[in-house]
């Protein structure tokens, strides 16, 4: 960013940050898309103000205007008093800008990275000494600073981007999406980093997530959809109207995940999902709504609870897609129900043979004389779904890498649907459905080109193929977008395809590796009932996630630490194993954190 402008600031009395009936549209292909539509907001100083919102809602657009990156269409952009679309320059030159995926040079190393954004934001070389040892200390870098950017481990990627949008001390940082790919210990980290900044340097933060337990902590919440903005205010404010409304439940006799399904195809249900031991059912505003689900479960046990941030930005953009499209919204279990054993028949076939489908042995992963897997050992049973947790650089996705047969192991005993794969890899990757964190998908191909060629690529041809690929896209809801690049497609739709191209041959097993990761919560939930409904369908499924609530739908969780298995059993053993005299019932995360720390504690 040029560090001086020669147009003088066109000021308002505004001051941070103020935008004013703002449109912007983008034309792909023959599509026009609206990412914004007269929206207007200010923004408080000297805070946190979170900006969250479904895929494709326009918080990137959004960003990309204030920082002056892209031109508007219409209205007006103040920031810091001067007229965005008159001189972007002078805004580049004042605000820091931390961009998803951190804006980083890969081949560049720590120190090479920050000289670089120093020459960008114009800060004089006797200047630069004193301010990066107060981002190496505030980040904890500095024994890294001659590593590459790309050796760096997702969290350390992530203090980077955010040291390297400071370097200049500004006064207003726009932070877009920094902690999707990153553990939980990292997010925590990368907040405390935030804090420190709003309180000792007086900086304003505006801050996208698609975390909610993150927009939580903000002063002031902003919530978009399809371009607009749909409420804006303190968080207390979106969460006080649900009081009433909010339960955690069980049945005796019927499972978490069950009881989710059953719930969420009600229609008094606006929403559930498995929270610790329990299912957390947000009801409907009519009167009966609770009666009527204990009608239906007549057993059930409900037990009010606060309402939650989560639960409220659920109910919102529920009631305002049903009045946008003048219908009721299908909820996303009723969809993924819907026909959905045309997706799962004739997997299984593992599963009817009886034993563990997956099976560890002592597995080993050298890289020179690092040891990135040493020694991990377990099994996973037909129709399971078995997670892997841990910090950025544990070893989870070396270790799906070697179990998809894509990465030769260095010791140890793997077996994947039957074959070992030291001596029948490509027979073993023909059970294997493989889904990877960036989703593997090819962006200058559109929708359809993308699943003719995963579908060749599983060996489907003809008929077959094209019976195949006719099923899911119609399973998956991907019509509307089939002639669309998949490079342009929301997140949420990428997730959807990858995942679509996975089960294009019907394997037995389904590895996915952090499938979640920069998702909105709707996404998610539609995510997870269909893995829900694959694993009721004979499938088994293995998963990476930094989303701690979502370990709570697996039957059984392991926890890397530095290549090495750190604790294994079901959701409840993790949390009972995380629990100290201070928090003696902890949340996955907590739980989470308090056995990675305690890890760190005995290697220190």
């Amino acid at each position: 960013m040029p560090a001086t402008s020669a147009i003088m600031p066109t000021t308002s009395a505004t001051g941070l940050l103020e935008l004013k009936n703002v449109s912007k549209s983008f034309h792909l292909g023959k599509r026009r898309i609206q990412a914004l539509q007269a929206v207007s907001l200010t923004m408080q100083s000297g805070a946190v103000t979170g900006l969250i919102g479904p895929d494709g809602a326009g918080k990137t657009t959004l960003m990309r205007l204030v920082a002056g990156l892209l031109r508007h269409d219409g209205g007006e952009i103040y920031v810091l008093g001067i007229d965005v679309d008159k001189d972007p320059q002078s805004v580049q030159s004042s605000i820091g800008y931390m961009p998803q995926r951190f804006g980083l040079y890969e081949d560049l190393t720590v120190q090479e990275n920050l000289d670089l954004y120093a020459d960008l934001q114009g800060v004089l070389p006797r200047d630069r000494a004193k301010r990066y040892e107060e981002l190496m200390r505030m980040t904890n870098l500095g024994a890294f600073r001659g590593r590459l950017a790309g050796r760096l481990s997702g969290g350390m990627k992530q203090k980077l981007g955010l040291a390297c949008a400071l370097v200049r001390s500004p006064r207003l940082i726009l932070l877009d999406e920094p902690t999707v790919g990153v553990d939980p210990v990292s997010r925590r980290e990368l907040w405390a980093i935030v804090y420190r900044l709003v309180e000792n340097e007086g900086v304003s933060v505006l801050l996208s997530t698609a975390y909610l337990d993150e927009a939580q902590r903000c002063r002031d919440v902003v919530l978009m959809s399809e371009g607009r903005i749909l409420h804006q205010g303190p968080p207390d404010s979106f969460s006080q109207p649900l009081a009433g409304r909010t339960f955690q439940m069980r049945v005796p006799g019927i499972t978490r995940r069950t009881l989710m399904r059953e719930l969420a195809r009600r229609p008094e249900v606006v929403d559930a999902i498995i929270i610790g031991d329990d299912v957390r059912a947000v009801l409907d505003r009519a009167p009966e709504a609770q009666k009527q689900v204990k009608g239906a479960f007549p057993d059930a046990v409900l037990e009010p609870v606060a309402p939650r941030f989560e639960d409220a930005f659920v109910d919102v953009l529920r009631s305002f897609k049903s009045e946008s499209t003048q219908a009721p919204l299908v909820h996303p279990a009723a969809a993924v129900a819907t026909g959905y054993t045309a997706i799962t028949k004739g997997v299984g076939a593992v599963a009817q043979a009886g034993g563990a489908v997956i099976e560890v042995k002592n597995l080993t992963k050298k890289f020179g004389s690092f040891y990135a897997v040493r020694d991990i050992s377990f099994s996973v049973e037909p129709g399971k779904i078995f997670g892997l947790l841990g910090a950025n650089g544990a070893g989870k996705s070396t270790t799906f890498r070697m179990l998809c047969g894509l990465l030769p192991m260095s010791g140890g005993m793997l077996r994947v649907a039957g074959y070992d794969l030291r001596t029948a890899r490509a027979a073993a990757r023909s059970r294997v459905g493989y889904m990877s964190q960036k989703f593997s998908l090819y962006g200058n191909l559109s929708v359809m080109e993308n699943l003719r060629f995963f579908s060749s690529a599983y060996g489907l041809t003809g008929r077959n193929r094209n019976r195949r690929i006719d099923e899911i896209v119609w399973k998956f809801g991907l019509g509307s977008v089939a002639d669309m690049n998949s490079g342009g497609l929301p997140l949420g739709f990428k997730q959807r395809l990858a995942l679509a191209a996975a089960l294009m041959h019907k394997p037995d097993i389904l590895f996915l590796d952090e499938p979640t990761s920069g998702v909105d919560p709707l996404a998610r939930r539609e995510f997870w009932h269909r893995i829900n409904a694959l694993a009721d369908g004979g499938v088994t499924i293995m998963v990476t996630t930094h989303f701690m609530e979502e370990a709570e739908y697996c039957d059984e969780l392991a926890i890397m630490a530095a290549g090495r298995i750190l604790a294994m059993g079901t959701p409840a053993e993790i949390r009972h194993n995380g629990a100290t005299p201070a928090n003696p019932n902890p949340t996955m995360e907590e739980a989470f954190i308090s056995l990675i720390e305690s890890s760190q504690r005995k290697a220190a």
